[in-house]
């Protein structure tokens, strides 16, 4: 018997059973009828502070605390009422005995001993807020909840459990709850446990790897198991939370492992390096293993050295965004001065402050720094303190001479070096001599299995030095845009002619920027603005050329260049003469204009503000992607800077092993479900694959590297897209496979929607599986654009070609119909806002406006406005049949009541009875088609307008007065008591806050003392009225 598909229910029966006899949690019950249950459990905290000694007094001073601090309102959002309970949990809270009597610390959690802790799960925990939720298993510690489980049965993704407990954390549901929790988690039997904390978006959500001989337990269980048994679930929470800037973050596997790895050699004094690919949270592993030294060794003090401005800045970003001050030195001699003092523990020191300030520049630099480092040595100097070293990048500091000036000032420090990138073959040697062996290790090809960065696509462009003829032009374009739709390919034409006097001469720079240009206009995210590009010269006068070339077409104001270059007046002394623009005039008059057309100054104004340049514009490509489009830079931004919209790389530039693994990572970000690779374009075909047809990429620019160390980085673009291709379609077939033959439009409503009036719960039930089907076809159109232009060269026959066409053709059809026919559309829409574009340019043979009705009004407030001639507006599928059109009708009613319902369920039971017997009339043929049609307008507009529909009396002019004259009676002036007490006490979010609910609740309580009424069930009510809100 199979296990596969079993519901929730039976998984959550085993989860419970293994919480209590595997991992010792007691077992609080089933909580789904319990009243009032809480994030804190206040009679189980008492009980356990009460066991530990804590006197009644003191008790009470520390709950009041935690209550005050949990709660939400009064300006206080989730993030920081988390912060402030987190605070009180791992601090302890401080308070008196009594008056004029000392601070003492009471704890809320025993964190050195976690067997002392009262560890317990309830399942089915309802949770009232502005509507009742309830999560699946809740975990509790000394009865402060700190672990919520949604469960998902196995035939469901784990994503599923994922947004469920983000849509939980919305204020409209139960955000008052998760002021205290620490680990969300969603799992199911297939995927195991996936874990993050408040406000984790769904992509950031993480799974635990941990080796194991344990080989029993399934995936799920596995994992739980490794996260949540008791001294795990407690150092996760003390050692690995981190609040910053505002968003609140966990660990991954790998910065777990490495901090633990990291904990033994500190013990034994053994230095060594942490290799974590770049990406995969370098930054706050520091922190954290800052953090713990703080914590655990006597005196320690941590100095974190690195040699980028742009790393020194994010370094200190990092830091401070966890409330940790870090000093800055502005020197070396301060750098000795302030390790010669105490204070402060946590010190930054940049070697190219020192030096110079260019890549090239290193050696210098460093012998610069240590120079000074030397000059301002006093003879007494001794490092105060027991030093630990962090160096930041360490395989570009690693020659060596830094690191003996260094340990010579600090002989008893230990040194711990942390990398992004593989140490070099010739280096490894040397490297492990400064710092000591390898401590942990994470590779890119671990990070991309773990979906913690992306896979990179790379494809060597030959930029064909032959395209002088305006014939050979055309031929080109028509290579690069066969398989664009008809309609697209005429309205890039139109464009293109615009655009074609960059390809007037020879220039090999002008086919490179003609080239990016059309990509601007056909890949998927560059031709949306969802994503952007960053294209890497080999100087800042090709960077100036390039620009000067993009702002003739419509980049102009979308494209900046970030270099070091200034333009000053001495980086153009002599050049005047008068002999036309030499190269160095040319930089300094185009750096000048970018900078007087961005800030809209003159150029002599404008030219001062460079810094403030080069800051806006990497702010505005990183949240704005559509407004800067593209990034022409030669070194800068290739090290330190993360931009999740970065999606093409374009290289124009001799590089190899550290600059280009750097460089090429700077598109490996993750950013939402249509960024789900990073595109290298190489047109220096700096792996010689051009001519050897290879799509290997471990030689060559990478020859310095041990072949193993770069494995994986880099795969065929073109193989990698026929494969995803070819995956996809196979998904998709495989997921309409059941569909009942033949499969008309009727019978795909029926598999995904179920069939209307047979069973309310179906359409719902259903819905993973519709969810399944957006994103495969939504993946599907993606995966074709990727190559549509392409198809031949990656070995599709022309009989291919046609077929594939068609069945992306039809599967779209078939997702448009599904999101109609299930009422999905509107909620969808969001979740694809880039995918029109691509359908136009690559699918549709005409201008498409299918669904652009329903998407702005949908699909009921139509018929209420068209009545049957709706029919004119539905897709062909649902056009040509009446049952599918009426069953798609149906689904959306019933939505729209669903919906609506904790309004005035009263009003909508009534009219989900009568859409019931509307249902039963069509399906036994007892009214004619037109008359059908004429119904379900009548009633989808009692649905959207009730107040036009029902003879309430006059005073009730609003929908919660109409709410509670139907739901409680239908005594008016109950209804008119009721809502004068509500609108004169609440106040400004209310709903949610603990204590502003009560003063509502206690005001209807007292407006209504002459009436027999359930005060729980008319708060639930009110909640759910927005006009309150």
């Amino acid at each position: 018997m199979t296990n596969v598909g079993q519901r929730e229910r039976a998984t959550q029966n085993r989860l419970v059973q293994f919480f209590q006899h595997t991992l010792g949690y007691r077992y609080l019950g089933n909580w789904q009828d319990r009243e009032h249950n809480k994030n804190i459990e206040t009679e189980l905290l008492t009980t356990w502070l009460q066991r530990r000694g804590v006197s009644d007094a003191l008790i009470t001073r520390a709950l009041r605390k935690l209550d005050q601090a949990s709660a939400l309102g009064e300006g206080n959002n989730l993030y920081d009422a988390n912060k402030e309970v987190y605070r009180l949990l791992r601090y302890g809270v401080k308070e008196k005995q009594g008056a004029g009597e000392q601070n003492q610390t009471v704890w809320l959690i025993d964190w050195h001993n976690p067997t002392a802790n009262d560890f317990a799960i309830a399942e089915e925990v309802s949770i009232k807020g502005e509507n009742k939720k309830r999560p699946d298993i809740v975990l509790y510690v000394n009865g402060i909840a700190l672990g919520v489980l949604e469960l998902k049965r196995s035939s469901v993704s784990v994503s599923e459990g994922i947004r469920q407990n983000l849509d939980n954390q919305k204020k409209a549901f139960i955000r008052n709850f998760f002021t205290t929790m620490q680990l969300v988690m969603a799992g199911n039997d297939t995927q195991g446990l996936r874990y993050g904390t408040i406000e984790t978006p769904e992509k950031h959500y993480l799974e635990w790897k941990e080796e194991t001989d344990q080989t029993t337990l399934n995936t799920l269980d596995l994992h739980i198991s490794q996260v949540c048994n008791k001294p795990r679930f407690l150092q996760l929470i003390h050692d690995f939370m981190v609040f910053d800037t505002g968003v609140k973050k966990t660990c991954r596997h790998n910065q777990f492992f490495g901090i633990e790895a990291a904990k033994q050699h500190i013990a034994k004094r053994e230095g060594g390096i942490i290799w974590h690919t770049q990406g995969s949270g370098k930054s706050l592993t520091m922190v954290w293993l800052a953090k713990w030294i703080r914590e655990h060794v006597t005196d320690s003090r941590v100095l974190v050295v690195t040699d980028r401005t742009e790393l020194d800045q994010q370094i200190k970003k990092v830091f401070s965004g966890v409330d940790e001050d870090i000093y800055r030195t502005r020197s070396g001699a301060d750098l000795i001065n302030t390790l010669n003092t105490p204070n402060p523990w946590l010190i930054c020191s940049l070697v190219h402050k020192f030096g110079h300030q260019h890549a090239e520049d290193d050696e210098h630099s460093a012998d610069e720094f240590i120079s000074e480092l030397e000059r301002s040595l006093p003879s007494d100097f001794s490092a105060k303190g027991d030093v630990f070293v962090f160096v930041d990048e360490c395989h570009r500091t690693q020659s060596g001479k830094l690191h003996r000036a260094m340990k010579k000032i600090l002989p008893q420090a230990m040194f711990i070096g942390f990398t992004g990138t593989p140490l070099m073959k010739k280096d490894k040697k040397k490297s492990i001599e400064v710092f000591g062996p390898y401590i942990h290790t994470y590779k890119f090809d671990e990070a991309v299995a773990d979906g913690v960065v992306l896979d990179l696509r790379y494809e060597a462009r030959d930029i064909d030095q032959r395209l002088t003829s305006p014939k050979k032009i055309d031929e080109w374009f028509e290579a690069k845009t066969r398989g664009l739709s008809n309609l697209a390919k005429t309205q890039l034409k139109q464009k293109w002619g615009t655009m074609q006097k960059v390809l007037s001469s020879k220039s090999r720079l002008q086919q490179i920027v003609a080239d990016i240009m059309l990509d601007m206009e056909t890949k998927p995210r560059l031709m949306d603005g969802r994503g952007n590009a960053i294209f890497v010269c080999a100087s800042v006068y090709q960077a100036c050329k390039a620009y000067d070339l993009f702002s003739q077409t419509d980049l102009a104001g979308k494209v900046a260049i970030v270099t070091s270059y200034q333009p000053t007046a001495t980086s153009i002394k002599g050049e005047e003469s008068g002999e036309g623009t030499t190269e160095k005039l040319f930089k300094y008059n185009t750096y000048r204009k970018m900078l007087a057309d961005y800030f809209g100054q003159s150029e002599d104004e404008a030219s001062k503000r460079v810094e403030e340049f080069e800051i806006a514009v990497k702010e505005r490509f990183i949240k704005e992607a559509g407004q800067m489009r593209l990034l022409i830079v030669v070194d800068k931004l290739l090290t330190g800077f993360d931009a999740p919209s970065a999606t093409y790389l374009y290289i124009d530039k001799h590089m190899a092993d550290h600059n280009l693994f750097q460089a090429i990572c700077r598109v490996n970000r993750l950013d939402g479900d249509d960024k789900e690779y990073g595109y290298i374009i190489d047109y220096k075909d700096l792996f010689k694959s051009l001519d050897k047809a290879i799509s290997d990429y471990t030689q060559e620019a990478f020859d310095g590297y041990d072949q193993a160390d770069v494995e994986g980085l880099l795969k065929d673009r073109l193989q990698q897209a026929k494969l995803d291709l070819d995956n996809v379609l196979e998904m998709v077939h495989s997921l309409c496979e059941p569909v009942c033959a033949p499969r008309h439009t009727q019978n795909y409503i029926h598999y995904f929607c179920g069939q209307s009036g047979q069973n309310h719960d179906e359409l719902q039930e259903k819905e993973a599986l519709r969810v399944k089907l957006y994103h495969t076809v939504a993946k599907l159109i993606r995966s074709f654009a990727n190559l549509a232009n392409e198809m031949p060269e990656a070995g599709y026959s022309s009989a291919e070609i046609t077929r594939i066409r068609q069945d992306v053709v039809h599967y779209e059809k078939v997702r448009d119909e599904i999101k109609l026919a299930s009422g999905d559309l509107l909620d969808m829409k969001r979740f694809e806002p880039a995918m029109r574009q691509l359908l136009d340019m690559y699918i549709h043979a005409e201008d498409s406006q299918t669904l652009v009705n329903f998407e702005e009004l949908g699909l009921i407030e139509l018929i209420v406005q068209k009545g049957g001639a709706i029919q004119e507006d539905l897709p062909e599928g649902l056009r040509t049949d009446p049952e599918a059109m009426a069953e798609t009708i149906e689904n959306n009613v019933r939505k729209t009541i669903v919906d609506a319902n904790p309004v005035n369920p009263k009003y909508y039971e009534h009219m989900s009875v009568l859409l019931d017997e509307l249902i039963v009339l069509r399906r036994q043929q007892a009214i004619e088609y037109q008359a059908y049609l004429k119904q379900i307008q009548d009633l989808s507009r009692q649905v959207l307008y009730p107040k036009q529909q029902t003879n309430y009396p006059t005073i009730l002019d609003t929908a919660p007065k109409r709410a509670f004259y139907d739901n409680f009676g239908q005594d008016a002036d109950l209804a008119i008591l009721i809502d004068r007490a509500i609108r004169d006490t609440k106040k400004a979010d209310w709903v949610g806050d603990r204590f502003k609910e009560r003063e509502v609740a206690n005001a209807i309580r007292i407006s209504t003392q002459h009436y027999q009424l359930d005060i729980g069930a008319v708060m639930e009510l009110a909640k759910a009225q927005r006009e309150y809100h």
